[in-house]
């Protein structure tokens, strides 16, 4: 859809908000907490970002980009883009999501606060208590600040730069009752989240990855048969060669958009056969199951894999 660029607004040090409006006649998609939309500019790479705004305001859609060195999109957003552009976008879509809980615990790293802002004030509208540890470089570094602490919950900022580093592994050594923990940022930080609560209870502890986590590899890598149930077809997916690639050559037309196993828009429902789970979207119990795969990155582990396509 295209959308206007309404206003632009700086929120922390290399951090510029977008405002996005529908064209007059039009209504923006309602969206969740943890909702990510892709935004496509001409002449630059697309990139996924969370939208940071208030679900509750159909208006707006609001989103966060930290100039990146060597980014090409967010180098343009901030040395071109200016109010009034019409840009393109996805519907939002929903790999975060935030789930009724008594408490909750919010671990940000730097940008990574953006799909956590909307979770706070969610939080605060359901009366629930919660937590926010926010870890940046320097407390310039940190956006949004003045309206995190407007929703009432205990927040405290990390500075790295200035001797003020998160402990992980103190904090999260405790497990607290009710308590729902959702973290986002670098992968040093999410990583380091996820070796300290191993003890949490299974689904208590849920993660965001803007780029594609560490993988262990320990796939089988080779060929594999591919069957595609609903169009009556039966592929080999060569070693290297995608599930999404395979099926498109086999002219079955599958929407993609991040192709790097972070956005889910290429997510397939499994029939039959194991998967080697190579993205970065499903949880250690949602792998598990097997019942649906992202077929950009993920291969068979099973010789051969059914899918309803």
């Amino acid at each position: 859809m295209k959308l206007r660029l309404r206003r632009m607004g700086w929120e922390a040090e290399g951090v510029l908000s977008l405002e996005l409006a529908p064209l007059p006649g039009e209504t923006l998609p309602g969206f969740t907490p943890g909702a990510h939309i892709d935004l496509a500019i001409p002449g630059v790479p697309m990139r996924q970002y969370s939208l940071c705004g208030d679900p509750a305001d159909a208006s707006v859609w609001r989103l966060a980009v930290r100039e990146v060195f060597g980014g090409r999109t967010s180098r343009f957003i901030h040395a071109a883009l200016r109010p009034g552009a019409l840009l393109e976008a996805s519907a939002p879509r929903n790999n975060f999501p935030l789930i009724d809980s008594k408490a909750y615990l919010f671990i940000a790293g730097g940008i990574g606060i953006t799909p956590l802002l909307p979770m706070m004030r969610a939080a605060q509208r359901a009366g629930a208590t919660w937590r926010l540890q926010y870890c940046v470089r320097q407390a310039e570094d940190a956006a949004f600040l003045p309206e995190i602490a407007s929703l009432g919950g205990q927040v405290e900022v990390h500075e790295s730069g200035r001797g003020s580093r998160l402990d992980v592994t103190a904090m999260l050594r405790e497990v607290p009752a009710d308590t729902l923990l959702y973290c986002c940022g670098p992968e040093s930080l999410m990583l380091a989240v996820e070796q300290a609560t191993t003890h949490w209870p299974a689904g208590s502890v849920r993660f965001e990855w803007f780029a594609p986590r560490q993988q262990s590899g320990d796939g089988v890598g080779g060929s594999f048969e591919l069957v595609a149930a609903r169009s009556g077809l039966t592929l080999t997916v060569a070693p290297a060669q995608s599930v999404l690639q395979a099926l498109r050559d086999a002219g079955i037309d599958i929407a993609s958009s991040c192709e790097q196993g972070v956005c889910g828009t290429c997510e397939c429902r499994v029939l039959e056969g194991e998967v080697e789970h190579r993205d970065s979207i499903l949880s250690a119990a949602e792998r598990a199951t097997s019942e649906v795969m992202m077929s950009c990155v993920s291969r068979a582990r099973s010789a051969r894999l059914v899918l309803d396509i």
